[in-house]
C-alpha cells in the first residue's frame, strides 16, 4: 500500500523526470563523440590546424582571433582615475555604438574644379548626394563660393596631383578613424548610389581594398593596374592607414600627369596592391558612355548592370542619368514585391489558418486588433473640400495644406489603380468623392475608404454613371534616422520655477526633491525662484510676505550646501502670463542659457535633466515634455492602497496632454522668437495674456518642436487653481487637465456605482 502510494504522488512529475535523465543521456553521448580519442581531419601533417574555408583570417594558437581580427573585436574602453586630480564627474556616451569603437560605413568625396563647381557638381548633388550618409566636395580653388546645400573643401592649389595628395590627407586626418570605406569620384561620373552602399555591405572589411576599373599604365609593360578616376574607386580603411605614412613620399618621388595614376603607382610601389575589379564574388561594374549618347535608349546588359558611368558631358546628361537608373531600380523593386506577394500567397495555405489568415495587402501588417473598447481608432470622415475630424475640435473645417494634398493623391492612387485593372475593357474617370473615411494604424499605416461617383467608358464609347468602394492603405515606409547635431550632457540646466500663493502647500516637497536628486548628486543643475506677489500681497510686503516660509526654505538649503546659491525674483502682476514672466527671466541669464521652465508639481530627477540636455538643440530643437499626471488616489484606491505604495505607477496615472507648463529651450532661441512676436503684436500687451511660450515658438520661431511622453516627470495629483483672468484656451486646457487627472473611466465608473449603491440603502 506504501508503494502504490508513493508511486501515486510520484505519477505527476514522472514525465519530467525522464525528459531530465534523457537530455542527461544525449548530452553525455554528444560529448563522448565530440571528444573522441581520433584524428582530426582538419589537422594536417605537422600536426597544425590548416587554413580555414574561404580565405578567413587564421587564429591564434590559444584559441583568440588571429592579428588580422584585433581591429574589428568590439573593445571597451577601460576609465583610469588619476588619484593626483579632483574628482570629476564621467561623462559616458549615449550610444555603444560610439563606446565599443564601431565604425560607419562609407565616406563619399568628390573631386571638382573651377570650371565645373556650379554644374556638374551641383548636378551631383541634386542626384545622388542625398543616399549618401556623409559627402564632400573637393577643389583647388582659393576662396571658392560655396553653392547652396553642399560641403566643400578648397586646398588652394589647382595642380591634379596636389589636389590628390591634399584631399587623401584630409580624408586621413579627418574621416580615417570614423568609417571603414572610402569611396572617390569625380564630377563627371554618375553613380549608382544604392548599388554602391550595397557593395560595400557585402565586402569584408579585414582586408586591403582597392577596388574599381582596372586600367594599364600608360606605357608600362608589368602587371600592375590602377583604378580609373573617371569611373570611381574604392579604398578600404585598412589601406588608406597603411598609405597615409607613404604619401608624402609619393608626392616627391613619383612623377604623373594624372592623378588617379599617381595615386595607383603609389599604392602599388608601397604597399604591393594593384586595382582590381571584382572581389569576394562582388563586381564594379562601369560604363563609358559614348559621345551624343541617349541614356533612354540604352539596352545593353553592360548598362543596365553598371556602378558608376563615364563621362558625363553636362548637368542635362546626369539628370538624364538618374532618371533612367530610378525607373530601373523602381522596376526591379516592383517586381520584386510581386514575387514576395506571390511567395506569401503560396505559403499561407500552409499556415494553420490557410488561406484566411492572408491579411491585404499582401505583404502588409495585419490591422490592428483592440483589447477593449477604448482602444478602437476611429474613422475620420471627409470630403473633398471639408474635414469631419478637426485639430483644435470643432466639427467641421475647410480641407486645406497637407491634408487636401493627401486626400488629392489618394483619389488620383485609387483611379490609376482602376483603369490599371479593367483596361482596355474600361476606362474610369471621377465625377465625385461621395464619403471618405481615412484612420492611421499604427501597426500598418493610413488607411482609406472612398466612395467615388465615376464615369465608366467601354472602347465602343458607350458610358454609364456607377459608384465604386475601394479601399487603399499608405503603408508605414522604411525608418530612417534623422541626422541631428551633437549634443552632451555636461550641459548646465537653469531651471525656472513660477510662484504664486496657491502653489505654497508644494514648494516643500519640490525642494526637496530638487535637493536629493541634483544637489546631493551634483549634476550641473540651477534653480531660480519666481515669486508672483497680486497686487493687494505686494502692498503688504513689509508687513506679511505671503512668501516668508519659502525663503526660509531656500536660506535652508543654502546653509547646508555651502556652494549653492538659489537666487529669486519677484514679480508684480494679477495675471501671470507665462510669456510676461519668462521674458523678465530671459533678460537676466546669458544667450547661451539652458533653460527649464518648471511647475510646483514636478518632480525633478537626473534621468529627465539628461533627456532635458539631449532633446533640446541651440538653433535646431526645443523640447515641451508631456509629463505623467498621477490620477485622484481618493477615486482610484478608496482607501486600500496609496500611490507611493505602487509598483506600476503607469497605471495610475495618465499623459497629461493639455499641459504645457514645462518646457525645455535655450535663451538664445526664445529671444528670436521673441523678437518676431514683438514686430507682429506691436506692443499690445494684452496678447500676451492668451499665449504660452509654446505659442510663442509654434508660430514665431523656425525650430522643431519636439512634443513627447516624459515618463520620467511624474506629478502627484493636485487639483489646480485655473485663473480666469487668462484666456478662454488657456483656462480651457486647465479645466480639462483637472477634470482628465481625476481618475480612469473604470475608477469613476466604479465611484459612481458605489455612490447608488450607497444612497439605494
Amino acid at each position: 500500500m506504501r508503494l502504490a502510494a508513493l508511486l501515486a504522488a510520484l505519477r505527476p512529475v514522472l514525465p519530467l523526470v525522464l525528459g531530465l535523465s534523457l537530455g542527461c543521456s544525449l548530452s553525455l553521448l554528444r560529448a563522448s563523440w565530440s571528444h573522441g580519442g581520433g584524428e582530426d581531419p582538419c589537422l594536417g601533417a605537422a600536426g597544425r590546424a590548416g587554413p580555414p574555408a574561404g580565405g578567413a583570417q587564421p587564429e591564434a594558437e590559444d584559441g583568440r582571433p588571429g592579428q588580422g581580427h584585433e581591429d574589428f573585436r568590439p573593445r571597451i574602453v577601460p576609465y583610469y582615475r588619476d588619484p593626483n586630480k579632483p574628482y570629476k564627474k564621467v561623462l559616458r556616451t549615449r550610444y555603444i555604438q560610439t563606446e565599443l569603437g564601431f565604425h560607419e560605413r562609407l565616406f563619399v568625396a568628390v573631386l571638382t574644379s573651377k570650371a565645373t563647381l556650379n554644374t556638374l557638381a551641383v548636378a551631383v548633388n541634386k542626384t545622388v548626394a542625398h543616399h549618401f550618409p556623409r559627402l564632400l566636395y573637393f577643389t583647388g580653388l582659393r576662396s571658392a563660393k560655396v553653392p547652396h546645400g553642399m560641403v566643400l573643401v578648397a586646398h588652394g592649389d589647382e595642380r591634379p596631383i596636389w589636389l590628390m595628395y591634399e584631399t587623401m590627407n584630409y580624408i586621413h586626418q579627418h574621416f580615417g578613424s570614423d568609417y571603414d570605406w572610402f569611396y572617390i569620384m569625380q564630377d563627371d561620373t554618375y553613380a549608382q548610389a544604392e548599388q554602391v552602399k550595397a557593395l560595400v555591405t557585402h565586402l569584408s572589411i579585414n582586408q586591403d581594398v582597392y577596388l574599381g576599373r582596372a586600367e594599364e599604365f600608360i606605357g608600362g609593360d608589368e602587371q600592375a593596374r590602377y583604378c580609373h578616376g573617371g569611373f570611381g574607386y574604392l579604398l578600404s580603411r585598412s589601406l588608406l592607414l597603411k598609405l597615409h605614412p607613404h604619401l608624402d613620399s609619393c608626392r616627391n618621388e613619383i612623377l604623373s600627369v594624372r592623378p588617379d595614376e599617381w595615386l595607383g603607382r603609389c599604392i602599388i610601389d608601397f604597399l604591393g596592391i594593384s586595382c582590381i575589379s571584382q572581389l569576394q564574388g562582388q563586381h564594379y561594374h562601369t560604363y563609358e558612355l559614348a559621345k551624343n549618347a541617349e541614356p533612354e535608349k540604352e539596352e545593353e546588359e553592360e548598362f543596365q548592370a553598371a556602378l558608376a558611368v563615364h563621362p558625363v558631358s553636362d548637368m542635362t546628361l546626369m539628370y538624364r542619368l538618374h532618371k533612367h537608373f530610378s525607373r530601373i531600380q523602381l522596376e526591379r523593386a516592383y517586381q520584386e514585391i510581386q514575387e514576395l506577394q506571390m511567395q506569401i500567397r503560396n505559403l499561407t495555405s500552409l499556415t494553420p489558418a490557410g488561406e484566411a489568415g492572408l491579411t491585404w495587402p499582401v505583404g502588409i501588417n495585419a490591422p490592428f486588433l483592440p483589447k477593449t473598447r477604448f482602444e478602437v481608432i476611429s474613422w475620420d470622415y471627409f470630403t473633398e473640400q471639408h474635414l469631419f475630424s478637426c485639430p483644435d475640435g470643432s466639427p467641421k473645417c475647410e480641407l486645406s495644406g497637407a491634408s487636401k494634398a493627401d486626400v488629392s493623391d489618394i483619389i488620383e492612387s485609387a483611379l490609376e489603380q482602376l483603369n490599371s485593372r479593367y483596361q482596355p475593357s474600361l476606362r474610369f474617370s471621377k465625377r465625385q468623392l461621395l464619403n471618405g473615411y481615412r484612420r492611421f494604424d499604427p501597426t500598418r499605416g493610413m488607411e482609406y475608404t472612398l466612395d467615388l461617383l465615376l464615369e465608366a467608358v467601354t472602347q465602343k464609347g458607350h458610358s454609364h454613371v456607377l459608384v465604386k468602394r475601394v479601399s487603399l492603405v499608405r503603408p508605414l515606409s522604411k525608418v530612417e534616422i534623422i541626422p541631428m547635431p551633437y549634443v552632451t550632457e555636461a550641459t548646465r540646466v537653469q531651471l525656472v520655477l513660477p510662484l504664486t500663493v496657491q502653489d505654497l502647500d508644494f514648494v516643500a516637497n519640490f525642494l526637496d526633491m530638487y535637493a536629493m536628486n541634483t544637489l546631493d548628486t551634483h549634476d550641473n543643475a540651477l534653480l531660480t525662484l519666481l515669486f508672483i506677489y497680486h497686487p493687494y500681497d505686494a502692498q503688504r510686503v513689509s508687513q506679511v510676505d505671503v512668501f516668508a516660509g519659502v525663503k526660509t526654505m531656500v536660506g535652508e538649503l543654502e546653509k547646508r550646501y555651502a556652494e549653492v546659491k538659489i537666487p529669486w525674483i519677484s514679480v508684480k502682476t494679477e495675471v501671470p502670463s507665462q510669456v510676461k514672466l519668462m521674458d523678465i527671466v530671459s533678460k537676466k541669464h546669458p544667450v547661451d542659457t539652458l533653460f527649464f521652465l518648471a511647475s510646483v508639481w514636478t518632480e525633478i530627477n537626473m534621468e529627465f535633466l539628461n533627456r532635458c540636455r539631449m532633446n533640446t538643440i541651440s538653433n535646431w530643437q526645443v523640447f515641451f515634455p508631456v509629463h505623467f499626471q498621477e490620477f485622484n488616489p481618493a477615486l482610484v484606491y478608496r482607501g486600500e492602497q496609496t500611490a507611493s505604495s505602487s509598483t506600476d505607477f503607469l497605471r495610475d496615472g495618465h499623459f497629461d496632454r493639455h499641459s504645457f507648463a514645462e518646457a525645455c529651450f535655450y535663451n538664445s532661441d526664445y529671444m528670436t522668437a521673441r523678437t518676431k512676436l514683438a514686430a507682429d503684436i506691436l506692443d499690445r500687451d494684452e496678447v500676451l495674456e492668451g499665449m504660452e511660450v509654446f505659442d510663442v515658438f509654434l508660430h514665431y520661431s523656425g525650430l522643431h518642436l519636439f512634443r513627447a511622453v516624459e515618463p520620467g516627470l511624474v506629478q502627484k495629483y493636485a487639483l489646480r487653481s485655473c485663473n480666469p483672468r487668462l484666456s478662454e484656451e488657456l483656462y480651457h486646457r486647465c479645466v480639462l487637465s483637472n477634470l482628465e487627472g481625476l481618475a480612469s473611466r473604470s475608477h469613476l465608473a466604479m465611484a459612481l456605482f458605489e455612490q447608488e449603491q450607497a444612497n439605494s440603502t
